[in-house]
């Protein structure tokens, strides 16, 4: 790509067979159109719809859930197959629904730079659709309009462009046509205008020299369309731990098959009994659990302000190790707000944030009256009257005209009375605009009062004191301006991050001398502005609980670098010894040598003056290192590090179409507390899904280890196939789905987050399920053979076996509601929905049991008393050894976490 902000105006224009006054003729522009093609960006290319719905069966769990259907139709039960299929096609179309969500990222980038442009052909002004631009078009730019295409600019007034979607830049730049050096950046590039972006305030032409792709947009649109989307931590452990399932599962039916022939049993029943193995240790549940409990999740963070596009983002919140963090409309309200003004005789704070005028100028903690310092006085008159921003009510929100930091100073003279003031006693009758190469505004004013002409300017330090002869005492009086006083407080007010502006006041003007050379050295220098965009309220404990957590945060933003490190201190964010943070810009980033990038990264908390390319590497560098990262934006250019991200999170007020589309999560309040709420709710989820895993594998795995003793001692089975469905699909939707309505547990973000290699079940929890489906083994055969030995038939004894597997899962639900302390501290009615269901499963197998149909189909049978106490003695006896055991195993942990041994 050619550089052209290094180029003159000629040189570029000549560079493309343009001209700087008549552009393009239509017989050109036509031939150019039909070589380049439209200036739209191309459609996404992907796989193929047939292909994107296969994709979705790729899963060794859907594989086992597939493999559980075809079994339960060899067994006849077509109904509890056709539950199984459904379960498969609502998961594939789940993921395929989200995945073509996410898709929709490339199409609103190519609809940011469509629109209509006015275009200079053949010395005429027309009106073309911005489709319809060549490489070579003069085009005409006004305030509200976006940029159609990359332009070099030729001629600008006024000019100021927002980047903020494309650059991170807080504050609108002022244009020029000046020539710039080569390694001049993207985002400090003043005699560029980029495609999507939004012009202010001001007017220029500009000769196209970029379009579709070729532009900075269509760049960022590649890093989109390239960027890998990553398998979230709760779907690699899922694929993992369903692959050491079906492995477990296949061995255990292989290995009753092969017994049974050796013991000399025919083909056909043995194929049955590892069928009915197969399908006792397939956990059917478990896609229904996952799906129900992310939904539960969805739900629960759509209450607290965050809405979640793809389902497995909530629990990857809940693994969040890393945020990345945009800071303008993220850490900060996005509302330039004048902080401090200084006057020669001192400096005040000013209160209140945000567009709102409300709130007071202060000293030494005590409000002024702005009416005992006529410098104050003047220096709010100034930035009011001498200003072409405005700030309105609309409905319940203060919203602004024009640029953010004009609105900023019309917003300071509104906390007092001098704005309306100003307004009436000040009649604007000659302006000299804004320009980048003056770097100051002036207007000239009639008093109302008297008839007098007075000047006011405002503007960049170094230029407003060089029109100065003096400055202004708060009694009105005029000394010698001392300009090393102001070089020093101008450096004082930067230090902390804060944007600086200068005020200034001719108190009379003939208006002959109302020029741009005519008022050097008459005027006189009222005070100094000093703004910032303001941190929200609730972002200093949002991020001191991110920290607690075990979370690490960092700002990624495309501002400037002093700007950024004072909102991060303000903030409390690198809570490391000071000492110890740092800042590195883009380009110091792109300088540093290979080995040495990745760690700078981990040890630096913020990063500013950054691009997408750079923004998207930084997160990658973060993900190399085992980081679970989230990165927060609301810009065109947040979209690629968005994309690849662990989680995308969009800001809903503020953000672009762009961002919100290529984002797993959008904050309603473009709040970062929301960020940290959300974590809490993710980490929610992640336990209650370890919890029914927890609760269901014992069971499904005792169910099988059931099948496979009975064929190994050559007896006959303690439980049916049918039966087995029954115990699994009940349970699992009556029962082990109550878990997902778990509220958070006390301390949730006082631990660290999972390491994202931690598998699902950790060795204790593996123990505690082999301990539970030994219980289960055991206590089934035994009541199994006691109901035998005491007369009762087999479809008694069985019934007996069926009752007990389900009283114990009923039991351990209640230890498993909490599985790193006591369940019993949680409350018995903390989750009523535990309540409702085991009402329900008693009801269940009271059927069962009892209803002669349900007897018929399931090979059930009525059972007396003394058989209920039996289930309940061995129920008890369970109960007490699983309470041990975790009670040891909770004791181990407290002892490790204690440093000892």
């Amino acid at each position: 790509m050619v550089d052209h902000h290094t180029r003159a105006v000629g040189e570029v224009v000549a560079s493309l067979g343009s001209d700087d006054s008549r552009g393009l003729s239509e017989s050109v522009a036509g031939r150019r159109l039909e070589a380049d093609g439209p200036n739209t960006l191309p459609p996404a290319h992907g796989d193929s719809l047939l292909r994107r719905v296969l994709l979705q069966f790729h899963n060794p769990l859907i594989y086992v859930l597939l493999a559980a259907a075809a079994a339960t139709l060899l067994l006849g039960e077509y109904v509890d197959a056709s539950v199984i299929l459904a379960v498969v096609l609502v998961n594939a179309l789940v993921g395929f629904v989200q995945e073509s969500k996410a898709l929709a990222a490339l199409d609103s980038l190519r609809s940011m730079a469509r629109g209509e442009a006015r275009v200079v052909r053949d010395g005429v002004v027309r009106t073309v659709l911005s489709d319809e631009l060549v490489a070579g078009d003069l085009v005409a730019v006004e305030p509200g309009e976006k940029v159609p295409a990359d332009l070099r600019l030729v001629e600008s007034t006024e000019l100021l462009v927002d980047e903020s979607s494309l650059t991170g830049e807080s504050t609108s730049v002022a244009k020029n046509d000046d020539v710039l050096a080569e390694a001049t950046r993207v985002a400090d590039r003043h005699n560029m205008l980029y495609a999507g972006t939004l012009v202010r305030s001001g007017a220029g032409h500009g000769v196209v020299v970029a379009t579709a792709e070729r532009t900075e947009l269509g760049g960022i649109h590649r890093l989109v369309s390239g960027a890998t989307v990553l398998a979230t931590p709760l779907t690699s452990k899922l694929t993992r731990f369903s692959s050491l399932l079906t492995v477990v599962i296949v061995g255990l039916a292989a290995l009753a098959f092969a017994v049974g022939l050796i013991r000399g049993e025919s083909a056909a029943p043995m194929f049955t009994a590892a069928v009915a193995l197969a399908v006792g240790a397939i956990p059917e549940g478990l896609p229904a659990a996952v799906t129900i409990t992310l939904a539960i999740g969805v739900k629960r963070m759509v209450r607290r302000r965050a809405v979640v596009r793809r389902l497995p983002a909530v629990e990857t919140l809940g693994s969040t190790t890393v945020i990345c963090t945009d800071k303008t409309g993220t850490l900060t309200t996005n509302e330039m707000t004048v902080r401090h003004i200084w006057t020669p005789e001192g400096e005040l704070e000013v209160t209140g944030v945000g567009y709102e005028p409300a709130g007071l100028l202060v000293h030494d903690g005590v409000a002024v009256d702005v009416a005992d310092n006529r410098a104050l006085w003047w220096s709010l008159a100034g930035g009011s009257a001498c200003n072409d921003a405005s700030v309105s009510l609309d409905g319940d929100q203060w919203v602004i005209s024009g640029d953010p930091t004009e609105a900023a100073m019309v917003v300071v003279a509104l906390k007092t009375q001098v704005a309306e003031e100003a307004e009436k006693d000040l009649v604007r009758v000659a302006t000299i605009p804004f320009d980048s190469r003056r770097q100051y505004m002036a207007t000239l004013h009639r008093a109302t009062s008297g008839g007098r002409h007075l000047a006011l300017a405002k503007g960049a330090v170094e230029r407003v004191t060089e029109l100065c002869s003096g400055w202004m005492m708060a009694d009105g009086t005029v000394e010698p301006l001392d300009r090393s006083r102001v070089e020093e407080a101008v450096g004082a007010l930067a230090a902390r991050g804060l944007r600086v502006l200068a005020t200034a006041v001719a108190a009379e003007i003939d208006p002959a001398d109302f020029t741009a050379d005519g008022l050097d050295q008459r005027l006189v220098l009222t005070g100094l502005q000093a703004m910032l965009d303001p941190p929200r309220a609730s972002v200093t404990s949002a991020i001191a609980a991110c920290h607690a957590a075990g979370i690490e945060v960092k700002m990624i933003t495309g501002d400037h670098a002093t700007t950024a490190s004072a909102i991060a201190n303000e903030l409390g964010l690198d809570h490391r010894p000071p000492h110890e943070r740092r800042v590195l810009t883009g380009a110091e980033l792109t300088d540093l040598p290979h080995e040495a990038y990745d760690d700078a990264v981990a040890a630096t908390g913020v990063f500013a003056r950054v691009s997408p390319e750079e923004k998207l590497r930084l997160v990658e560098s973060l993900q190399s290192r085992g980081h679970v990262v989230a990165m927060t934006g609301d810009g065109v250019n947040d979209a690629p590090a968005l994309r690849t991200a662990d989680i995308g999170i969009a800001m809903g007020r503020g953000g672009t179409d762009v961002a919100k589309d290529a984002a797993d999560m959008v904050l309603v309040d473009d709040d970062f507390a929301t960020i940290e709420a959300a974590v809490e709710e993710g980490r929610g989820v992640f336990d209650n899904l370890t919890k029914f895993i927890v609760w269901t594998l014992p069971t499904n795995m005792g169910e099988g280890l059931v099948i496979l003793v009975a064929i190994l001692l050559g007896s006959t089975l303690p439980i049916l196939p049918t039966q087995i469905l029954w115990i699994n699909m009940t349970t699992a939707v009556v029962l082990g789905l109550m878990l997902a309505f778990e509220p958070r547990e006390p301390g949730i973000m006082r631990r660290p987050p999972r390491a994202p290699d931690r598998p699902l079940l950790t060795t204790t929890l593996v123990w505690r399920t082999a301990l539970v489906a030994g219980l289960l083994v055991t206590g089934a055969w035994w009541i199994f053979a006691t109901e035998q030995s005491r007369g009762a038939g087999l479809p008694e004894a069985r019934t007996a076996a069926v009752n007990l597997f389900v009283a114990v899962q009923i039991v351990y639900l209640y230890s498993c509601r909490s599985l790193t302390g006591a369940s019993w501290r949680l409350g018995l009615l903390s989750n009523r929905w535990i309540i409702g269901g085991v009402l329900v499963q008693v009801g269940a197998q009271a059927a069962l049991t009892y209803l002669p149909i349900m007897n018929q189909v399931f090979g059930t049978a009525p059972i007396e008393a003394v058989a209920w106490i039996r289930i309940l003695a061995a129920v008890a006896v369970i109960a007490v050894v699983v309470v041990a055991d975790k009670y040891v195993a909770l004791r181990r942990l407290s002892r490790i976490r204690d440093g000892g041994v």
